[in-house]
């Protein structure tokens, strides 16, 4: 086994290295979204491969499946008797949006405070540099085999990700799975992610007239859509901000809680504002279901009349707990819409995005290690923590190679806002991130 001291010397000498990877990938504007240049994707992909080249890999590639984004696989076989362990990222990133909400430009990676901002830059660059950093430090003392699969489209939801599992499953199997897209319990003190809410969305749209009309004439007897929606919206949470749609389930209460005080401090929520729902705040981000209108359509103010509107659209997103089938919260949250449907308005549900939620075993031996080497490079034990976002894709990881363990690691902290302006990460914390990869993949490799 590898002395600890000397891996973390190593890793602290390795370090400013890996910044400037990870500042050279974070220049890289790999938004995977349709709408973006793809040609970055797969410049990004081909920058991956380069440094995984350079890690000591025998073999790299960058493989794609049917319509798939590209992705990079790199593997190093095991020595005789030692396990395989998969360790994955995404070089994709979501757009930066309203680049006037950045201080700085999102895709020129800037520090302030100990901090690297840019887009990708903790969601999931750092990931990728976790990986390379744990493979640079253990060098020839890596007593494991080893797969590296880092994913090109991850943030539009891996929609060909079950099809290149498929096409690709020799080349992924793996005893030990590593998915370096998490969250740390906060600056200083490690998290190991035991559970992630599933996903479900649809649209809503409601109708009332067949053409807008004069809303001085015909308004009063006839209420607009926007009203209506806005109504048919209301019942899903109760008085108390709990999701009110029958059939949804709760898993049990964490361990720990999260505070107040550092939930509206990282959350951003503005003073006076009330915290929604009922139970421990951890309850209420990681193992309730969560209901939020993250898109809605209808005339603009710059571009409205004075007519009643006749439709309007909104886009729900329901994260739902550990246990629940995606397609019967689904089932449930349309058989509440039309069940509510206000004044007898015409509503109609068209089916979105299923993700299936993920509860890890408390304690494996893949769980040992992991916590060993957490608490090794933190000089702190690992808290379990759910993650109220969705990794889908684990699932269909589990279908592949049920016999796998999973791990979720997380290179984030409550700070790092990613998918949103100022996305960053705290660069002390990713230090240890690395030590904590290369500790683990040293201590997987005793069994």
């Amino acid at each position: 086994m590898t002395d600890l001291n000397d891996l973390r010397s190593r890793v602290h000498d390795l370090f400013p290295a890996l910044r400037t990877d990870l500042e050279a990938l974070v220049r890289i504007p790999s938004v995977s979204a349709p709408a973006f240049d793809q040609a970055h994707v797969a410049s990004s992909a081909e920058a991956v491969a380069e440094l995984l080249r350079g890690a000591g890999l025998d073999e790299v590639q960058v493989l794609t499946s049917g319509e798939s984004r590209p992705a990079v696989v790199a593997r190093r076989a095991a020595p005789a008797g030692a396990p395989t362990v998969l360790l994955y990222a995404h070089h994709d990133v979501q757009p930066p949006g309203d680049t006037a909400s950045w201080a700085t430009d999102p895709f020129v990676p800037t520090e302030r405070d100990g901090r690297l901002y840019g887009r990708g830059a903790a969601d999931d660059k750092a990931g990728i540099v976790a990986h390379l950093g744990a493979l640079r430090a253990l060098g020839d003392d890596l007593a494991v085999g080893v797969t590296v699969f880092v994913e090109g489209e991850e943030e539009i939801g891996s929609p060909f990700f079950g099809e290149f599992l498929a096409e690709h499953a020799e080349l992924l199997r793996a005893d030990v799975i590593v998915v370096a897209d998490s969250s740390n319990w906060k600056v200083g003190v490690p998290g190991l992610t035991t559970s992630l809410r599933g996903l479900v969305d649809c649209e809503v749209e409601l109708s009332v007239l067949s053409h807008a009309v004069h809303s001085g004439m015909f308004g009063g007897p006839v209420l607009d859509a926007i009203t209506l929606l806005s109504r048919l919206i209301a019942t899903l949470h109760d008085d108390a901000g709990d999701v009110a749609v029958a059939g949804l389930a709760h898993a049990p209460d964490p361990t720990v809680d999260y505070d107040e005080a550092d939930f509206r401090a990282d959350s951003g929520l503005l003073d006076g504002v009330q915290l929604a729902g009922t139970g421990p705040i951890s309850s209420r981000l990681w193992t309730k279901p969560a209901l939020s209108v993250i898109g809605f359509d209808a005339p603009t103010v710059a571009l409205s009349s004075n007519t009643i509107a006749p439709k309007a659209t909104a886009k729900l997103s329901l994260r739902i707990a550990a246990g629940q089938d995606p397609a019967a919260a689904l089932d449930a949250l349309r058989t509440h819409l039309l069940d509510h449907a206000p004044l007898g308005a015409k509503v109609v549900v068209r089916d979105g995005e299923l993700g299936k939620p993920f509860q890890a075993p408390a304690d494996s031996a893949a769980m040992r290690a992991a916590r060993t080497a957490f608490e090794q490079a933190w000089d702190v034990p690992p808290v379990d923590i759910g993650i109220g976002g969705s990794i889908p894709f684990i699932a269909d990881l589990l279908e592949v190679f049920p016999d796998a363990a999973i791990l979720v690691t997380g290179v984030e902290d409550p700070d790092s806002r990613a998918h949103g302006a100022d996305e960053s990460v705290h660069l002390g914390e990713l230090e240890k991130v690395v030590l904590a990869e290369a500790l683990l993949l040293d201590g997987l490799a005793k069994g």
